[in-house]
């Protein structure tokens, strides 16, 4: 009499089944499933977009020889970008360094400026109605009026008065209202009317930020009354700010 065979045929079938099962849930699972797809291998870490490195922003418009010249401690920048060697007439565009991770970022303008009735020099002389190219510090401001509420070191005296006209013609009175003393050939630290003159007095002296008069300066930067007043309250000495100012060939080197 044969024995029946059923029982032991169910019992190899569950066996295998078990095993399958197993097998298949390694060998079975598609790497090609889209992300998030159920699955014993997928993650939360599969779905989340992957953001990209951020490189750090330079100063448009600067070539590698300007801003090596920019201190490494400067966390504000105003740049005065002359529309030639020649010309006296520039546009000032004031930059934040705010972050390491994002660089140099605009912070306020463009504003239209003067400079030098002749244009620009790498080796300003007095007299020569040039605006010195290069990167100076700004430590110092003063003027006629009173102190609008920088944080600079402001000398409030009436020697900051002028008379006159310039050379279109247009009357000089206000332009000394407000300056911020660009540290060409001058000692950082005191008034913007101190004569000191460490290249000598045949270098020239007496570089300014100032209010606008309507005309190119003898080689001085000119800002409108409002933008003036804009930056004698942005400029920070925690932040050592500087000027970078020349044509836009001279400063893209």
């Amino acid at each position: 009499m044969s024995v029946p065979r059923r029982p032991y045929v169910l019992l190899v079938a569950l066996f295998l089944l078990v095993i399958g099962c197993s097998a298949g849930a390694v060998h079975t699972f598609d790497p090609s499933a889209p992300r998030g797809a159920a699955g014993p291998t997928a993650s939360a870490t599969q779905s989340r977009p992957v953001e990209p490195l951020r490189s750090p922003t330079d100063i448009p418009g600067l070539g590698p020889l300007t801003r090596a010249r920019i201190p490494a401690t400067a966390r504000q920048a105003v740049v005065v970008t002359g529309e030639g060697p020649d010309s006296p007439r520039s546009t000032v565009v004031l930059h934040r360094f705010d972050d390491p991770a994002l660089g140099w970022r605009p912070g306020a303008g463009p504003w239209p400026a003067h400079n030098g009735m002749r244009g620009w020099t790498d080796h300003h002389l007095a007299d020569d109605l040039r605006s010195p190219v290069g990167v100076f510090g700004l430590t110092d401001a003063g003027g006629r009026l009173p102190d609008p509420g920088t944080l600079l070191p402001y000398d409030e005296q009436p020697r900051f008065s002028v008379t006159g006209e310039g050379f279109l013609g247009e009357p000089l009175e206000g332009s000394f209202d407000h300056v911020v003393a660009i540290n060409y050939n001058r000692t950082p630290g005191t008034s913007p009317l101190d004569r000191t003159r460490p290249l000598g007095e045949e270098r020239g002296g007496g570089i300014w930020i100032h209010v606008d008069h309507g005309g190119p300066t003898q080689g001085c930067v000119s800002l409108t009354e409002d933008r003036m007043r804009e930056l004698l309250l942005t400029l920070d000495p925690e932040k050592h700010p500087v000027v970078v100012m020349g044509d836009a060939a001279s400063l893209a080197r």
